[in-house]
């Protein structure tokens, strides 16, 4: 990268060293005998600032003249005006029909008002696969930047799944102060992987079982689980459903020859992560993936080269294996948050590499993470090639077609991000996956229901947010034009639009206001102090103004 210093070999030494827990966490294996506990690490050396962004609550505000989409999977509605009280939504008024507002039905006047014609208004955005990195891992990336990039494009609640053996107690404690709105946070729903709850290795059902009413002790609301023995991965599903805990999973090849979706799901897996043990579960002619004989799991090229010919060797599309699977998840009331954003690298690596936000919005750190690595998770392009990307777009063709469908039959299917990995950037991944969703068969407001009732639903917290509802917290975004007709306006980047009486090219989206308990941040002043955090960044590192890009020796002349 264009003015980049060598990498200390302190720093090079903390990126082994989380690579190497990474690699354990995808292997299903627990912590390293004698190896720091991660309930026993001192608090993450990361403060979160305290907010002085957001205006409100007040005891009444008014959003005038608005075009709602509420969630639901109903259409469009409106104009309304939306009355705001505190933190949440005291009444929806209708106004009359577009082109007609009837003045004499409009809401009384409020302490504050918004005169918001020409604008849709959407529940705030869940992201139900998150991971809140900090100064303190291996992507030196400060927590404010990625709470503040998810805010300002609209995202509220967030599932954190664990990353970087951060305490569990450091998390709940963002939690609390996101809940108090003293930092400009979403709310947070926390699933510590599985494997980092205790200072010991899981390895039979007690200790398992233990485990499960640890993390719930110490804040919990749910736990993520990658692997583990047979025995001890089913009692530990078994004491979650016990206490009440909800579940999710991602199904690592090590495990997926005991542990597929069916039988996970069996022992009361709630839900699954990305795609891994949904096409294993419908293998008719193996009961293996066929591997190469020199597969070595922990080489990522040869993992996610391989995951790339993962759906080929499944049942095909309404065969008897198919629907097999499909029809047992729905009778289990399963949830499915694909991630497909997560490995949309795979099959365009030139497209996520060279994206149009990474030049301003990506911290040269984080791109010091994305950049070709063998130590770097998700940094697997050591040669990354044209038969990789083909294999993955017909990956990608038959995964989309088993979750489009899952949903048309009533099925459960939420928005995740999973950004921080493989040139998939906070917030920004978040509208990609939605835009993915879309090429997957959603319509518009299929997606919009996905992003923000489902996902709800998913974390238990639907009575709460999800919808836009009188009762409702007020948790809101707001964007000038219509999401539904092109989600481009919901990028933090905005889109490109030819002024026709003008002659001039103009970028116009960008969410304009997210609303969260009532208190309404500018968006765009959100997205300024990112890029501040960004250019400085490249500033101490001498980096100039420009295309970020990745350095290499030309060998090729």
């Amino acid at each position: 990268m264009q003015g980049e210093k060598t990498m200390s070999s302190g720093r090079a030494n903390l990126f082994r060293f989380l690579a190497g827990a990474a690699l354990l966490a995808i292997s299903g294996m627990g912590p390293v005998a004698g190896q720091a506990a991660p309930a026993e690490r001192a608090d993450v050396a990361d403060p979160i600032p305290a907010r002085t962004e957001g205006i409100g609550p007040y005891s009444r505000v008014i959003l005038r003249n608005v075009i709602m989409v509420d969630g639901t999977g109903a259409p469009a509605q409106g104009p309304y005006d939306i009355v705001i009280s505190n933190d949440r939504i005291a009444e929806i008024r209708s106004i009359g029909a577009p082109g007609a507002i009837d003045e004499s039905r409009r809401a009384e006047p409020g302490d504050h008002e918004i005169d918001l014609t020409g604008h849709y208004v959407l529940p705030g955005f869940v992201d139900t696969h998150t991971h809140l990195h900090t100064l303190s891992d291996g992507q030196n990336v400060p927590s404010d930047y990625i709470l503040k990039l998810w805010m300002a494009h609209g995202v509220t609640t967030v599932r954190d799944v664990g990353s970087g053996g951060r305490p569990i107690e450091w998390l709940a404690d963002v939690k609390r102060r996101s809940e108090r709105n003293e930092i400009v946070a979403p709310r947070i729903e926390i699933y510590p992987m599985f494997q980092d709850i205790l200072d010991r290795p899981v390895n039979d059902p007690e200790t398992a079982r233990l485990a499960v009413r640890e993390a719930q002790r110490r804040g919990a609301s749910g736990i993520k689980f990658i692997g583990g023995a047979e025995d001890v991965l089913f009692a530990a599903l078994d004491e979650a459903e016990r206490v009440g805990l909800r579940t999710t999973m991602h199904h690592a090849q090590p495990v997926v020859a005991y542990a597929d979706v069916l039988q996970t799901s069996a022992h009361g897996l709630d839900s699954m992560e990305h795609w891994y043990g949904l096409p294993e579960a419908m293998f008719t002619d193996r009961r293996l993936q066929a591997f190469p004989n020199d597969f070595i799991n922990t080489d990522e090229q040869m993992r996610f080269g391989e995951a790339g010919r993962l759906w080929q060797q499944a049942g095909k599309p309404g065969s008897e294996a198919w629907n097999n699977v499909m029809d047992q998840l729905l009778e289990r009331n399963f949830v499915l948050s694909p991630t497909f954003t997560a490995y949309l690298t795979s099959r365009d690596f030139m497209r996520m590499s060279r994206a149009a936000w990474h030049d301003e919005y990506t911290l040269p750190s984080l791109w010091d993470w994305y950049r070709p690595s063998r130590v770097n998770h998700g940094s697997y392009w050591f040669d990354w090639t044209t038969e990789h990307e083909m294999a993955w777009k017909e990956n990608y063709r038959l995964w989309m077609q088993f979750v489009n469908e899952y949903k048309n039959r009533g099925g459960a299917v939420t928005v995740g991000s999973d950004s921080g990995y493989i040139y998939n950037l906070y917030g920004f991944g978040y509208v990609q996956e939605m835009e993915l969703l879309r090429e997957a068969g959603f319509s518009p407001l299929e997606v919009i229901h996905a992003a923000t009732q489902e996902g709800a639903r998913a974390l238990g917290v639907d009575d709460e947010v999800g919808t836009i509802r009188v009762g409702r917290k007020a948790d809101l975004v707001i964007v000038n034009g219509n999401p539904l007709a092109n989600m481009k306006l919901l990028f933090g980047t905005g889109t490109l639009r030819l002024n026709d009486a003008t002659g001039q090219v103009e970028r116009v989206g960008g969410i304009v206001y997210t609303v969260k308990d009532g208190i309404i941040y500018d968006a765009r002043r959100l997205r300024a102090e990112v890029r501040d955090m960004v250019a400085r960044q490249r500033a101490e590192r001498g980096i100039p103004a420009g295309p970020m890009v990745i350095e290499a020796v030309d060998v090729s002349r």
